[in-house]
């Protein structure tokens, strides 16, 4: 939003790491993507908050503005331990779904079946040539299991 004197925003944002095909990637996004928080004096600054650059609308109900408490602010602020940008880690838990994202077993599916060494190193039981099998991956080379495409579109 472009700076108005008048209005004081936040925008809590992530930092994590994920892998993706070609590796781990960090990756910064809002906490709540696609808003951020303004405190204003809706008579004196609604239009021009409405207007601003990157703004498409206020969130409202029933036609009213819907005012978040401040409580509800100082506890956001609180778990971001007062940073704009606070760094999370992903972790994998056993039941979890995974895909191994790269190396000789790139693609192959597999359940978590315990994380160990301080997260790093994780067992996975996959299905490999009929049967099934227990192998040791770093967790750096794991993707969350993706969905068959005619499952996401609602299938047949």
């Amino acid at each position: 939003m472009a700076e108005l004197p008048e209005v004081e925003t936040y925008c809590p944002r992530i930092r994590y790491q994920k892998s993706t095909r070609r590796g781990r990637v960090w990756f910064v996004e809002a906490l709540f993507p696609g808003y951020f928080f303004a405190r204003f004096a809706p008579a004196k600054s609604a239009r021009a908050v409405r207007h601003s650059q990157n703004v498409i609308r206020i969130v409202e109900f029933g036609g009213m503005m819907s005012p978040v408490p401040d409580s509800v602010i100082m506890g956001i602020r609180a778990e971001m331990e007062g940073r704009e940008v606070r760094e999370i880690h992903l972790e994998v838990r056993p039941g979890d779904e995974v895909e191994v994202a790269e190396g000789p077993m790139r693609g192959i599916k597999g359940i978590v079946n315990h994380v160990h060494d301080g997260a790093r190193r994780v067992r996975i039981l996959m299905e490999i040539l009929g049967g099934e099998n227990v192998v040791e991956v770093d967790a750096s080379k794991l993707l969350p299991a993706r969905q068959p495409r005619e499952a996401l579109a609602g299938g047949a």
